[in-house]
């Protein structure tokens, strides 16, 4: 069917996602912007890259003074190059150095250099993976302090930063199974999933949220499924005697314990948590973010069609229609925290970051594997109203007076700007927009986000954009800005989006590798180079 091969390029996207992530940290020296960030890239010579010669028409809007957006309008040019005269330079100086310099060192990428990364990415890979199957396995993750595995917090169920992820289910172990295929493992990739069958029950008294089980664990198993049954064959013939849709029946085992969620809502919007043996706890609240509810649909509906079964498909739909039947019918944004009993935003707040970013996502990639239009119509609505109320900053990316664009967090209903703040979840917006085919205003996006990355190294979780400072001093590693470096180089195949991958990987492998474990995924690099 055709859904079967576009399944399979999403489940090499889900690698990319996953993985790219771990192209990160540190990306070099302070640069300028023109807006006072003393960060480090610049448009112009971006497009000497892209080869782009377009006009320059003066506007002015410049977020640090100006707290309301403009309406979106469709343009012809967004990134144009600006003159060296120019009055207003818009990304001033995102590198430092000459033209000559510039495109010298980034508008080729030498073959010996994406060899030597792809060993770097593949023993990075290895070196988290081994670690964690000789020091945790079966346990969820290895914790790389204490080398030593580890699962829930039984002795603190409120720590929900381990128990939303951790279920006692060999975590790590299934989130690897497709990127042993990636690297070409045939071997161990078989060895594994025959662990995962032989060792893995989801007959656990653990209580999980149910967004972190579907898209780690449920979106593992079906992934890896699909690899092993595909007749195409992406990664060659993996599949081997005496697999009988283990993964499968796995996957839809699993999926059963999390359909109680959806039970007892009266809006259909589901529970944020569930316990796998018993059911929604008793202590429930009744509150759940936007995000969490509604970036289902993509796993539920894969595993509907592979198991013949609409119930998983027509939950997770039920639920994102309800979501988007409650936005606003001024601005037709949503909050970010809703009661799944009474359909009141108790969060009304609505941003791209937390809380609201994968609910976007969904929307489109739900069409892009389905091709249900009513999924395409949803999505591009919240597309324009994104535009309308979060987008501040000039109209055009690279051309007039003002600051470059940026998305802010706004209040649903008026679209007031509620802070200063934005947080390193926002930075997968520019890989969406690369898939809704606005690639040019996602490499001006893209080059905000690297900007701050390359100041501090990495994304701080919440940067205030108008003090120009981190609101939070950390990065959980999250992957979000490499997807979009990712999915950008897919989309141009232009080396400059190499070169950023060249520079998160080697800081990953400078600042997060401690005495036993890096990070696990590192594979998607593979995928780059």
């Amino acid at each position: 069917m055709q859904w079967r091969s576009i399944v399979v390029g999403l489940v090499l996207l889900r690698l990319s996602v996953s993985c790219l992530l771990w192209l990160s940290f540190g990306l070099g020296q302070n640069v300028s912007w023109g807006f006072n960030f003393p960060l480090g890239l610049n448009l112009h010579k971006l497009d000497l890259l892209f080869g782009e010669e377009k006009g320059s028409t003066k506007r002015g809007n410049s977020w640090s003074r100006r707290t309301h957006g403009f309406k979106f309008e469709d343009t012809d040019s967004i990134c144009p190059k600006v003159g060296e005269d120019s009055p207003q330079r818009s990304y001033p100086s995102f590198f430092d150095g000459s033209r000559d310099e510039y495109v010298r060192k980034y508008s080729s990428f030498p073959v010996s250099l994406k060899a030597k990364m792809k060993d770097m990415a593949r023993e990075m890979f290895y070196f988290g993976y081994d670690n964690y199957m000789k020091y945790a396995f079966p346990e969820d993750e290895l914790n790389p302090i204490d080398c030593a595995g580890r699962g829930p917090d039984v002795l603190n169920p409120s720590n929900i930063n381990i128990n939303d992820v951790l279920g006692n289910y060999s975590l790590t172990l299934i989130d690897t199974l497709d990127t042993l295929l990636v690297l070409g493992n045939v071997t161990e990739f078989q060895r594994a999933v025959k662990l995962v069958i032989d060792t893995v029950s989801f007959d656990k008294d653990s209580t999980v949220q149910v967004f972190e089980a579907n898209i780690r664990i449920l979106g593992s198993l079906i992934s890896a499924h699909i690899l092993l049954t595909d007749p195409k064959h992406p990664f060659g013939k993996v599949g081997f005697e005496g697999y009988d849709n283990e993964l499968l029946h796995l996957a839809h085992d699993l999926a059963v314990r999390l359909l109680p969620a959806f039970e007892n809502t009266t809006t259909g919007i589901p529970y944020s948590r569930v316990n796998l043996k018993t059911g929604v706890p008793p202590d429930s609240i009744n509150e759940t973010c936007t995000a969490g509810a509604g970036s289902l649909l993509v796993e539920f509906g894969i595993l509907s069609r592979l198991i013949g079964d609409s119930t998983f498909e027509w939950v997770a739909r039920r639920a994102v229609r309800a979501l988007w039947n409650l936005r606003s019918n001024e601005t037709g944004l949503l909050g970010n925290v809703v009661n799944i009993q009474t359909g009141e935003w108790v969060g009304k707040q609505s941003g791209l970051g937390a809380g609201m970013d994968s609910f976007y996502e969904y929307l489109l990639k739900s069409y892009l594997l389905f091709g249900e239009i009513e999924d395409y119509r949803m999505f591009q609505a919240a597309y324009e109203s994104i535009q309308n109320h979060l987008r501040r900053g000039r109209e055009l990316c690279n051309e007039g007076e003002g600051d470059p664009p940026l998305y802010v967090n706004v209040n649903m209903f008026s679209g007031e700007t509620m802070n200063t703040w934005i947080d390193s979840l926002q930075a997968f917006f520019p890989g969406l927009q690369v898939l809704n085919g606005d690639v040019e205003n996602a490499i001006c996006l893209h080059a905000f986000y690297y900007a701050i990355w390359r100041r501090f190294g990495a994304l701080p979780e919440r940067y205030n954009w108008q003090l120009q400072a981190p609101d939070v001093h950390f990065y959980p590693l999250r992957p979000e800005l490499v997807e979009s470096t990712y999915l950008l180089y897919q989309a141009t195949k232009n080396p400059f989006y190499l070169h950023v991958g060249v520079d998160i990987i080697q800081s990953l492998e400078s600042h997060a590798k401690v005495s036993f474990l890096v990070l696990l995924l590192f594979s998607c690099c593979l995928w780059m180079f």
